[in-house]
């Protein structure tokens, strides 16, 4: 089996930048989470509306199945806010060797890099609502938590320290 990187955490959080630089210096394959969602999905977020667990599930079967196939595949990073515990626990059935990298930082801090992007489909407005379901990751699971206030080459750097040491 081959390790396959979670990077987790509410919009905004800057999975995208660190997730392609711990793929780039792990020499695999990045998938980003967003490109597993449903057209509904994206309609809804992109109307300002949550999604709901049920409309989760099929998103998360589809991240898991290409993990799977990672985890057999010389391994991968993939990007996904994996917001609760329940769904970090099925996407750890994927491969017997899954880390997760959460990234995480203050309300200010996400919403500010929110209104500053462009051409993203998530909205300002339901940074609240992931804050809400987020589920910190916790020491009993394997992977690091770190502060989005470090720069992106900091962060993959220590994401990468901390998987080796586990």
């Amino acid at each position: 089996m081959h390790t396959v990187v979670v990077v987790m955490g509410v919009s905004g959080s800057g999975k995208t930048t660190v997730a392609a630089l711990i793929a780039e210096r792990l020499g695999v394959p990045l998938a980003e989470a967003d490109e597993f969602h449903p057209p509904a999905n994206i309609a809804k977020m992109s109307a300002g509306t949550p999604l709901t667990d049920d409309d989760r599930w099929p998103w998360l079967d589809a991240i898991t199945a290409w993990m799977a196939e990672r985890g057999h595949q010389g391994g991968g990073v993939v990007t996904c806010s994996a917001l609760k515990r329940t769904y970090r626990d099925l996407l750890r059935q994927a491969t017997d060797d899954v880390w997760f990298v959460h990234l995480d930082g203050p309300r200010e801090v996400l919403a500010d890099r929110m209104s500053h992007r462009s051409g993203h489909f998530m909205p300002t407005s339901l940074l609240d609502s992931q804050l809400a379901d987020l589920e910190p990751l916790t020491d009993d699971e394997r992977g690091v938590r770190l502060d989005i206030r470090s720069a992106p080459d900091e962060l993959a750097g220590a994401a990468l320290a901390a998987e080796e040491r586990s």
